[in-house]
């Protein structure tokens, strides 16, 4: 819990801790060798971990890490300002023209009547903003500009799928998807049989996943937020079935494959009853 005794902190105690860990002289070499360059890594990965706590519930953890993620925008904004770019009150200053232009319902005299309509009205303002940034440059506009190059591949499937989709190219229902999964899945098989390139391979099981991102997001299912799940439970399974072993005095590569696999079904059974 926080310290009751501590002085109240806000941004500007944090801009502050920014501007001296920054300072040539009198700052920290690390901080002040850094580039937005080194930095967006540790980005993406405080990120991460906020999705993480959240995961697990873990709402100390949420904290902590939301802290950690302010700080990543700081350390962006305080190396802009020092190259003569935008400080930190233009990053706060955009994302509050940007919020209250995309809710006219709440900061205007437009009615929206539900989530959905709000979603639909959204994209078609972020769809306006995006023609007229090609516009600006000379471009022809396309549904996927403005999709961030470096997202994670399944957030990345997911984003090309629906902005496909706000234009009509999208399946009817979840059901056809699982259709189409299987046909996938089957297109792997006879790779495998015909002893396919790993060039082949790598294409096919590609669309097995692009397949699967589809479903989700047909579902109204995060395919991140599903399979990180999925990684947790296999984690936990497995740490149960080298508990199981360690009270018989072994590791996993000791057990044949057939004892771990009759561990991971009574670690499954443990989880359900």
């Amino acid at each position: 819990m926080p310290d009751d005794h501590a002085p109240p902190a806000d941004i500007l105690t944090l801009l502050g801790i920014m501007a001296r860990l920054r300072d040539p002289t009198a700052g920290c070499p690390w901080d002040v060798a850094q580039t937005f360059a080194t930095i967006a890594p540790y980005t993406i990965e405080e990120a991460y971990e906020v999705a993480d706590v959240i995961s697990r519930n873990d709402i100390d953890g949420l904290r902590d890490e939301l802290g950690d993620l302010l700080f990543q925008v700081v350390f962006h904004a305080h190396m802009a300002e020092e190259a003569g770019h935008f400080a930190f009150h233009d990053v706060v200053a955009a994302i509050c023209d940007k919020m209250i232009r995309r809710h006219p319902h709440v900061f205007g005299e437009v009615k929206i009547a539900n989530a959905a309509a709000q979603t639909t009205a959204w994209e078609a303002t972020k769809a306006a903003e995006r023609a007229a940034k090609a516009a600006a440059e000379g471009k022809a506009p396309s549904v996927f500009d403005n999709l961030p190059a470096g997202l994670p591949a399944l957030k990345q499937a997911e984003k090309f799928q629906k902005r496909a989709a706000r234009v009509g190219f999208d399946w009817t229902e979840a059901k056809d998807v699982v259709g189409k999964i299987r046909e996938e899945v089957e297109e792997v098989a006879a790779e495998f049989e015909s002893g396919g390139s790993k060039d082949r391979l790598t294409d096919e099981i590609g669309d097995v996943l692009f397949a699967c991102v589809n479903l989700a997001r047909k579902a109204e299912i995060d395919p991140g937020t599903a399979l990180r799940g999925t990684n947790l439970k296999f984690e936990r399974r497995f740490r149960r079935i080298e508990e199981m072993l360690a009270a018989q005095g072994r590791t996993p590569d000791q057990a044949t494959l057939d004892e771990m696999e009759a561990l991971w079904v009574a670690a499954k059974h443990e989880e359900r009853t």
